[in-house]
């Protein structure tokens, strides 16, 4: 996987990530598996172009402890 790019949302993060056109069908399903196996990801949108490069965006909930919410000690 190449190029990525992250955006953060009040209840999601989502990942950005750039397969490039040489990357069969599969490769790329068994590397976006891993990342929602191993991250907690889950695919949220994938556009395919003409060239046979594909924009693949992840997305994951976002857990409060990391946002920090008031009053919580951690």
């Amino acid at each position: 996987m190449t190029h990525a790019e992250a955006v953060v949302d009040e209840d999601w993060e989502y990942h950005r990530v750039h397969l490039p056109p040489g990357m069969s069908r599969l490769s790329a399903a068994i590397q976006l598996s891993i990342q929602a196996e191993f991250s907690g990801w889950e695919l949220s949108n994938v556009r395919l172009y003409s060239d046979g490069t594909r924009r693949v965006w992840l997305r994951r909930r976002r857990s409060r402890a990391a946002v920090g919410l008031p009053g919580l000690m951690t």
